[in-house]
Formats: structure tokens, sequence, C-alpha cells
């Protein structure tokens, strides 16, 4: 079975071919990054008037890449909420169009599933994308169902308990900011530039996490985040930041980024073990951008091997936004008979992972 997976619902411009549900033929990842630095974010006009330009050419390069022609593929699948809403428009109605005008099925997927399904992506030639956690674990099982699932991006910060394709339960969410916006707006605050994840994790090289006693959120008994407080704190602390200077030892801004970062990790971790003893997971997986975090990965690895966890650690191409992850979600729909091929979905702005609409 080849797919076609098409992904537009934020800056990127991603086309995918991916083999059997998880083999990734292709996978074309044009982003805008440079486009948007200047205003220090995503400009949502800007990103949906260059994916028009851009679609065309990328889908036809996933497909040339992967040594495939249109009549060789046997459905195609689009995210389709949530995200941008002209993004995916863009993404949307060209899937629509290449569906109709080759008769091939169209799958709509949530971005929100295409991450989750991330952890099953591998390519010919490599291993499933974890083995790095598998070594440090021992553990070399096939990964499978259940497990439980830490979403964490720029737009969204969930734990997910995944009992099956289609069958997802949300533990716990954000009730502010994501933790990728937490990163962007302290990187905005530190002048480290755009985005943010990356630049706070490069800063934050030779800094001292424990520098700084910035607070940790805890909403315990729920299993939600909050991150906006901390956020607000590294800002008030900046402001006092002339005054601090005076004193020794100075605060660097690799002290800074640091103890921001290791708040972060804390808290996600925190929820995360609360989270895997409420559900006695054995598989635990951490998908989405942040997620390619080295302190994060670095911590959970300890965890998990402290833990005993079967862990999923994507490669680091797969934790941001990309196509072969919608094309693996929708191979695995197709295959539990859960897909709904149409052409006569829309796209949706705001959505959840078990939301019903097509």
């Amino acid at each position: 079975m080849l797919v076609l997976g098409i992904e537009t619902s934020c800056d990127e411009t991603s086309a995918a071919v991916v083999e059997n549900k998880v083999w990734v033929r292709s996978n074309i990842v044009l982003t805008q990054t440079k486009l948007h630095e200047p205003f220090g974010g995503i400009v949502p006009e800007i990103a949906s008037r260059k994916q028009m330009e851009f679609i065309a050419p990328v889908v036809q390069q996933a497909l040339s890449d992967a040594g495939v022609t249109w009549q060789d593929l046997n459905a195609v699948a689009v995210t389709n909420r949530p995200g941008l809403i002209g993004s995916l428009v863009v993404g949307v109605s060209f899937a629509k169009a290449v569906a109709l005008a080759h008769n091939l099925p169209l799958i709509p997927v949530n971005h929100l599933e295409g991450h989750v399904f991330s952890v099953f992506l591998k390519e010919q030639g490599e291993g499933r994308g974890t083995r790095d956690a598998e070594k440090a674990n021992g553990n070399r099982k096939e990964w499978g169902f259940p497990f439980l699932c830490l979403l964490v991006s720029g737009g969204h910060t969930e734990l997910i308990w995944v009992r099956d394709v289609g069958d997802y339960e949300v533990l716990g969410r954000t009730r502010d900011d994501a933790a990728g916006e937490a990163f962007d707006k302290v990187a905005r605050a530190l002048g480290l530039g755009f985005p943010g994840g990356p630049a706070i994790d490069k800063a934050s090289e030779g800094g001292d996490p424990n520098a700084i006693a910035f607070p940790r959120a805890d909403l315990t008994p729920s299993l939600d985040f909050s991150f906006a407080g901390l956020k607000t704190a590294v800002v008030r602390y900046l402001k006092g930041l002339e005054e601090r200077l005076k004193r020794k030892p100075n605060p660097t801004v690799a002290d800074i980024a640091a103890s921001f970062q290791e708040a972060v990790v804390d808290m996600l971790l925190t929820n995360l073990e609360r989270a895997a003893e409420l559900t006695d997971a054995e598989r635990v997986a951490i998908v989405g951008g942040v997620a390619a975090n080295r302190r994060l990965r670095q911590k959970l690895l300890s965890l998990a091997e402290k833990r005993g966890w079967q862990l999923a650690l994507p490669e680091l191409k797969w934790c941001t936004d990309n196509a072969a992850m919608i094309a693996c979600a929708a191979s695995f729909r197709m295959e539990k008979g859960l897909a709904q091929p149409n052409l006569l979905f829309d796209a949706y702005a705001v959505a959840e992972i078990n939301d019903a609409h097509p």
C-alpha cells in the first residue's frame, strides 16, 4: 500500500510517500523559518501564500524521490485539522484536486493523530527511530498498543492514552500556553530569535539549570499543564536583571535559558510519570517539535531506564511537522477500516484528537 501524505497545518509545506503504513519512501519538508524570523513568529498570511507557491513542486518532488507515479498510489492523505486555517485550506484544496483528477481515495487526518503515529515511522536500512531509547533501557520489543504519549509542540501540550488506532483518551492538556509557545516567548524576551525551542536549547549550553529557581506549576490532582506563570516569571526576572548584575555571581543568558528549560522539562516529566502510574503504562512515547529538545530527551531516557519503560523517541526529523506522519496515520486507519474517503470534508482551525468530523 502506497499513500501520499500532504501536511500544511502551519508554515511547513510537506509531502511524503509511505509504504505499508510505516516505511518512508520520501519526505519533503519546505520550511519558511527565514521568512518569519523578522517577525518573531509565524505570520499566517505569509505562510499560506507561500504554501500556494510551493505545494505543487513539493508534491511532485516527493513522488519523484519515492520513484512512484500517481498511478502507483493507493490513496492520498491530508491534514485538515487543527492549524492555521489559511494554510490548511491550501493543503486540503490541493489534495482534493489531485485525488479527483487521479481517481484516488482521499483521507482527512487530524494533525495531532499524525504526531502520535510518528513513533512508527522508519526508513529502509534504518531502525524504527527509537534505537537510542531502546539501547538506553535494554528493551528491544516491537512497538505497539496501548501506549502513553506526551505530545508537546508549539501549539499543543497533551498527555494521551493511546489504546488503539482511533481510540484515544486525553488525560491532561495545557490550560494556557503550549510548551513550545512558552519557548518562543521566552526566547523573544531573551533576544535569542525564532524559533524559540532550538534557540533556548542552544543558548542553554554551558548554563546552570539550577542557577535560578523558576516556579513549576502544580495542578494536582489534575494532569493538566500551565506554562504562562513560568513565562511571566522569566519576564519579571529579566526586568530586574540590571540590579541583579551588580551582585555576584552574575547570571548569564545561558543560566537563564537553562533554568527556564529545566522548569519546563520538570513539569512535563512530572505529569508524564504520574500519568504512567495512573494507566500502568509500560510503553511511553514523546512526540512533537519540543520532543527534539536535548535536555528533555536526556532526562526522559534516564527516567525510562529507572521506571523500566519501553520508550519511543522518534528521530528528530519526525518530531517537527512532516507529511510522513500524516500518511502513516491514514494508513493505520485504512487498515482498521476507520478511514472515511470523501471529497466533502472541511478544514478546521481548532480540533481535538478525538473529534469525529471528517
